[in-house]
């Protein structure tokens, strides 16, 4: 696990320096905090900063092929490395150190671009080739590891972070035009950034980039589906899944350094936990935050886990004290607005498992395998809530409304959850999931972009994703979107950052591309039988675990940000951290937004985090 980055000059006379590439390494160190290396010659210069997991005495980078023909910047890791470094082997191919960036040069040398095809990993890397004078840039299917890049003073320029590029001298222009997208979704999606001439490097993609010119290609895609055909033997289905998801964890803890995993509590990382004290000969660490509101609290169910499978266990409690200190290192890390208020935890847990190992695994991407969220559920429940004639749906929510009213915080809360349910059930797909994404109502986001010009509509953009697919049914597309979306711009990119901000790799066994690609295919009444959700974990590695995990209602990995923002105290962070927000959005509606969530009229708390996040890059 690394960072990397590095530029071309197009002008082939014009040479590369040194300490461009070191400056643009340098930013990122964080990342790679054992050791740093670089590749200068003629117009060319790669750079990578190295966080030992593998082979801690050699694998060096950037690495440079026995032929002197291909070199190597890379970040990530490739788990079946192994099996491609014997497979290399009886093709002849001779190693000279046990890093998987040999086995990825060596890969290459022997299948060009389709070696992308045969990895089963993370990664973002840039390979050299000296006698095609060809750059050829490559990201994991999912899109586990980041790479930004952009063309600049005729200079192709790429890094793992944005901050590496912007050291090279692109300038942090922003674009408006995007803030309604970020304001619904959070995030700033992928091909986009919030900067002009920086873009993402879409997950299963590569670039190639000869002479001046650079040609984007996708190498992999989710699996098209049958869906009057899919999987549907519950046995067999069962069988494959306990069979992937354990090989997965098993190829996930091959590491030289000591690690560990986040346990929440959930019935995700509980069962990666419990495939990992099978597995291995000593004790797992395992890694909790915990909060005093019991609403948002998990870490006794931890405790259960890690008393069950006997592990070394530690928790931590956030609190609220070092508010300043928290959104200061969200917005250094992310380096453009990111409002997924999740950031908070994550990066806690990963600041107090960084003291104790060096790698952990995780249970993110188990929702997205398994169809597990309760918007699947919500599915369901609208197909039956349009049975009911239109004059119950269209009354209940009205009289809900009326109730509500005499009501504040968590009562509330609930009651205006029934009413927007019932109301979403009647909306098309796309203004379903843009109702459940958006942590407040569309008309408040509509009204707060309106002095922007040339804004980009978050309808627009959410049908035209959603018009990609050739999936029909509202539960595959909502599949759809989650893995290639959701999880790449938002979660995934959550969990890189607030890790290698304390230099910590987290591994993701529920992303292993052969169990997505498998689990796509399998039916949705197996995958969610009557209302149960994650049935399939639970038939399986989940009857592993404590009765109280699997009876657990679904938290997620949530803070109560709308009780801290209710606080007197909070009052000075939330002007300062509004302040030149409130100039480019409409003013009144901020101030709306704040004073419901004070009162405890709406739950705001993640919209005006959002709206902080925000307020750091404008």
């Amino acid at each position: 696990m690394c960072g990397i980055a590095g530029y071309i000059n197009f002008e082939i006379t014009k040479p590369a320096e040194r300490s461009v590439i070191k400056k643009m390494t340098d930013c990122i160190s964080y990342r790679g905090p054992d050791g740093q290396g670089f590749f200068v010659e003629n117009n060319l210069a790669l750079g990578h900063r190295r966080l030992s997991i593998i082979d801690l005495g050699s694998g060096n980078q950037p690495m440079v092929s026995d032929n002197k023909q291909f070199i190597i910047t890379f970040n990530g890791e490739i788990y079946n490395y192994i099996e491609l470094r014997e497979e290399l082997r009886k093709l002849g191919y001779i190693f000279k150190t046990n890093s998987d960036t040999e086995v990825i040069l060596k890969a290459y040398e022997h299948w060009g671009y389709d070696c992308q095809n045969k990895f089963n990993g993370m990664w973002a890397f840039a390979i050299w080739d000296n006698v095609k004078k060809e750059l050829f840039l490559s990201r994991d299917r999912i899109g586990e590891k980041p790479l930004h890049y952009g063309v600049h003073n005729k200079a192709f320029v790429f890094g793992s972070e944005i901050k590496s590029l912007v050291e090279f001298g692109i300038p942090k222009e922003i674009r408006p035009e995007l803030i309604e997208i970020y304001l619904t979704l959070t995030n700033i999606p992928a091909p986009y950034t919030f900067y002009k001439n920086i873009h993402k490097l879409m997950p299963g993609h590569f670039l190639i980039v000869r002479g001046n010119e650079v040609c984007e290609k996708k190498y992999w895609d989710l699996p098209e589906i049958d869906e009057e055909n899919m999987i549907s033997d519950k046995k067999k289905v069962y069988e494959n899944f306990a069979f992937l998801l354990e090989d997965s964890v098993k190829i996930r803890m091959r590491s030289d350094v000591p690690f560990g995993a986040f346990l929440s509590g959930g019935l995700d990382s509980s069962s990666i936990v419990a495939l990992m004290a099978e597995n291995s000969s000593k004790p797992i660490k395992t890694f909790t935050i915990g909060f005093d509101d019991t609403a948002f609290d998990e870490s006794k169910l931890a405790k259960q886990v890690a008393d069950k499978f006997k592990t070394e266990h530690y928790r931590e409690t956030i609190s609220p004290d070092k508010f300043s200190e928290i959104i200061n290192k969200v917005a250094l890390h992310y380096d453009e607005p990111f409002g997924d208020s999740s950031a908070i935890p994550t990066g806690y847990v990963s600041y107090f498992a960084a003291k104790k190992v060096k790698m952990v695994l995780t249970g993110d991407g188990g929702d997205e395998v398994l169809s597990g969220y309760t918007s699947y559920q919500g599915i369901k429940l609208a197909n039956l809530i349009n049975k009911f004639p239109g004059i119950i749906t269209n009354n209940i929510p009205l009289v809900n409304d009326a109730v509500a009213k005499f009501f504040k915080g968590k009562r509330r809360y609930k009651l205006n959850k029934i009413s927007s349910v019932i109301r979403t059930a009647k909306m098309s797909f796309p203004e379903k999931v843009t109702k459940k994404i958006a942590y407040t109502d569309i008309t408040n986001i509509k009204k707060l972009s309106e002095k922007i010009s040339g804004v980009i509509k978050i309808e627009d953009y959410i049908s035209d994703f959603i018009n990609k697919t050739t999936y029909q049914g509202d539960f595959y597309k909502l599949m759809y979107l989650n893995f290639k979306h959701d999880l790449p711009n938002d979660y995934l990119v959550k969990v890189d950052r607030m890790s290698m901000a304390y230099s910590l790799e987290a591994r993701v066994p529920f992303l292993d591309h052969r169990l997505i690609e498998y689990m796509v295919k399998v039916d949705k009444n197996v995958k969610m039988q009557g209302w149960e959700r994650k049935s399939i974990l639970r038939n399986t590695h989940g009857k592993l675990l404590p009765d109280a995990v699997l009876n657990a209602s679904k938290k997620g990995f949530a803070i109560p940000i709308r009780d801290w923002f209710k606080e007197s105290t909070f009052e000075s962070q939330l002007n300062s951290n509004l302040n030149v927000v409130s100039e480019l959005l409409d003013e009144a509606t901020i101030k709306k937004i704040v004073e419901e969530n004070k009162i405890g009229e709406r739950d705001n708390g993640d919209f005006i985090w959002t709206l902080m996040l925000l307020n750091k890059f404008i």
